[in-house]
């Protein structure tokens, strides 16, 4: 006879993906029901990746199945998409006026540098700015903000954030062995980008920018979850494949109730060193049909130029130091275009901070891991 007790020593092998601690140990198993021999389990995770969904009900499958029980029913609750915007998400910066999201649909469109030079140039302008760098898996922001290698200090249970160019910076990459993957899971990221926000000692800032990785995933759902995010900025390139996951990555922001800030058009044009002209072999122009789909603006179109592959190389942001080129000067505009949209979403009353609570996985320490 199947009993109660023999379910859970079975249950208790079934470890939650990414951790050595069982689904039972956390606290995720709610019901188990056994009628002759016909057992059915309720699992609610924390966690909205499929695969971890997917590898639960697997396991606890194979483990009951092990019991000899004539049915097997397991049934992996996980968190429903937030009907609510982030604006109305739980508040772990409450120092922090202002929240930038900036996501893209898909990798390589140059989010990261977008990201970078448009704090820069809000700092530049007389802002108070942060920079997160949540892509975890790959932290590029250290090296183009010319933090590279730089280890932050700790003071009492926090750490410091790094200054570079007039902006706070942390990023995943500053914290672990240079070249060090990650492979991590759904809900371990979700768990490192809270800390990233929860445990580093930001200041009182007017704007903090968050890099977020490429894709519509658990990280966006996490932030925007954990803080009002005042607004979010799609970046893109003109080719069709890549408005192809810029039209997802939108739809994104409105699922979430994120107003959007603007699509920034990156690559668009090149910029010849040798006589100045521009050219467009990446297309140009091509954003704009899809911001008005989605009642927003293009922030700006960001051509092609070398000194931007060598700033960020070189940890030399273009917009601070080379601010009288054609890229830097885009930057500079667009990133005013971006400030009077907060200020405007801010009239309209678009932050409010009454909580929904964030489903937070169990978790490791973001910022013991690694160095």
């Amino acid at each position: 006879m199947i009993t109660r007790e023999l379910v859970e020593e079975k249950l208790k092998l079934v470890a939650y993906p990414g951790f050595t601690k069982s689904i039972l140990e956390f606290g995720f198993v709610k019901d188990i029901q056994i009628t002759d021999d016909n057992v059915s389990i309720l699992v609610d995770i924390s966690s909205s990746a499929p695969e971890v969904k997917k590898e639960i009900e697997s396991e606890v499958t194979k483990q009951l199945q092990l019991l000899g029980a004539n049915s097997i029913k397991v049934v992996v609750k996980t968190p429903v998409m937030p009907k609510e915007s982030s604006s109305k998400g739980k508040n772990i910066l409450p120092q922090v006026k202002n929240v930038v999201m900036v996501s893209s649909g898909k990798g390589g469109v140059g989010k990261s540098t977008t990201t970078t030079n448009l704090a820069i140039a809000l700092a530049m302008q007389g802002k108070k700015v942060g920079l997160l760098d949540a892509d975890i898996y790959g932290p590029n922001i250290p090296r183009m903000m010319g933090v590279d290698g730089k280890q932050p200090e700790v003071e009492g249970s926090k750490v410091l954030p790094l200054l570079s160019h007039g902006v706070e910076v942390m990023s995943m990459g500053s914290l672990m062995e240079e070249g060090q993957s990650l492979i991590w899971r759904g809900a371990m990221i979700m768990k490192a980008i809270q800390q990233l926000l929860q445990d580093v000692l930001w200041s009182e800032l007017d704007v903090i920018f968050i890099d977020m990785p490429p894709g519509t995933g658990d990280a966006q759902l996490t932030l925007a979850q954990s803080v009002p995010v005042t607004a979010g900025i799609c970046v893109t390139t003109p080719q069709k494949v890549a408005l192809d996951d810029t039209t997802r990555s939108l739809d994104m922001f409105e699922k979430l109730h994120i107003p959007i800030a603007g699509v920034v058009e990156n690559m668009s044009g090149f910029i010849c060193p040798e006589n100045g002209k521009e050219y467009d072999i990446f297309g140009k122009g091509t954003t704009k049909p899809v911001a008005e789909k989605f009642n927003t603006v293009v922030l700006g179109e960001i051509p092609i130029e070398p000194t931007i592959r060598e700033g960020g190389d070189a940890g030399k942001p273009v917009v601070f130091h080379d601010p009288n080129s054609v890229t830097a000067k885009k930057y500079q505009e667009s990133a005013k275009k971006l400030w009077e949209t907060i200020e405007k979403i801010n009239a309209e009353g678009g932050v409010d901070n009454e909580a929904i609570q964030p489903t937070t996985p169990p978790g490791v320490s973001a910022c013991s891991t690694g160095r």
